[in-house]
């Protein structure tokens, strides 16, 4: 009796943690490079076609700074939507997700517009470039785009994911509005905590119910 309640009870953790869940919610803060913020983000259960273990984002709230532009506590959300195109490199067609997306900026950017995708990797994110191997982090390359203030600038998040197998993620932030960038950041930002550290606790509830099987097994033997 006392072994079954043990296991239920590590079931019902189990199941609590966010680990497990097909969707739900991910909180966590930034910060690096004059740019700062505490996001909530929503998630449902709907993958993108080409990557199904990244689960499209449904709605995003929370705060964000950016020194560099004296912008202090602005409101987050709403999203920016999804608007599927393909990508400017022929090489990356196939490999970038379906749900990947141009934001137009009139001037400052490379390509007149900035991407996203609006992603969420709960496993960590996998290459989504033939040309950029790096990958990880709970955010592809391409990333979140959100509007600020309810108003005309938006902000892109996104992982520049780690060379290194296990190695730090870094991620990037850029302040843009249709008519200009206003803000590029592209490396050395944080972010806290990874999903990563997340599913510790249900790898610990895996190895507790691994233990108590055996040492039931013993015991009957």
């Amino acid at each position: 009796m006392k072994m079954r309640f043990a296991v239920s009870a590590a079931l019902l953790v189990a199941a609590s943690c966010p680990w497990y869940a097909s969707a739900g919610t991910f909180d966590f803060t930034f910060a690096g490079g004059g740019v700062s913020g505490m996001v909530a983000l929503t998630y449902g259960s709907t993958g993108d076609s080409t990557y199904p273990q990244a689960l499209e984002v449904t709605n995003i709230t929370g705060t964000f700074t950016d020194t560099n532009l004296g912008i202090s506590n602005a409101t987050i959300g709403p999203l920016v939507p999804i608007s599927p195109a393909t990508p400017h490199d022929p090489g990356n067609i196939g490999v970038a997700p379906n749900d990947f997306s141009f934001y137009p900026v009139a001037s400052g950017l490379a390509h007149g517009a900035i991407s996203y995708d609006n992603l969420y990797w709960p496993g960590g994110s996998v290459p989504t470039a033939f040309d950029y191997p790096a990958s990880g982090g709970f955010l592809d390359i391409y990333g979140l785009l959100f509007h600020i203030n309810s108003g005309a600038d938006v902000v892109n998040i996104w992982s520049n994911g780690t060379f290194v197998p296990g190695g730090p993620i870094d991620y990037g932030v850029a302040v843009v509005n249709a008519d200009k960038s206003l803000d590029y950041v592209s490396g050395g930002v944080q972010i806290t905590p990874e999903p990563g550290a997340l599913a510790v606790p249900g790898i610990a509830v895996l190895g507790l119910l691994v233990w108590m099987r055996r040492r039931s097994l013993v015991k009957t033997v």
